[in-house]
């Protein structure tokens, strides 16, 4: 199973998906339109690489930090939250949702994954 599937069977989870760091690509399931899935993957992407400049320059203020490389973000608004980790996305209900559990799980599955492509 995959990353996307696996976060889908986790309660409140409406969409979940993967996007290229270069930004040509990305595949999603969920309770999204293609249209909107892709506008997600896009504001995914920026968004990331906007954590990723001021994750350096809070490096160059701050050596050793540990906010250097960032693993990822999220937007915790009064009804949804998006999770971003790596290139994995997804889409939470909060009502229905565990956000400690889904970022827990999205943490142990792309601890691994490579940064230096971003």
């Amino acid at each position: 199973m995959s990353i996307v599937t696996d976060l889908l069977a986790k309660p409140g989870v409406i969409a979940a998906g993967e996007y290229a760091y270069r930004g040509d690509r990305f595949s999603y399931r969920g309770a999204l339109t293609e249209e909107h899935a892709r506008m997600a993957s896009i504001m995914c992407r920026a968004t990331t690489m906007g954590v990723n400049m001021e994750g350096k320059m809070l490096e160059v203020f701050q050596p050793r930090s540990g906010l250097q490389p960032p693993r990822g973000w999220m937007v915790h608004g009064a009804d949804y939250t998006v999770c971003v980790m790596a290139n994995v996305f997804c889409m939470l209900d909060n009502a229905r949702a565990s956000i400690n559990d889904i970022v827990g799980f999205m943490r142990q599955t792309v601890a691994n994954a490579p940064s230096d492509l971003i």
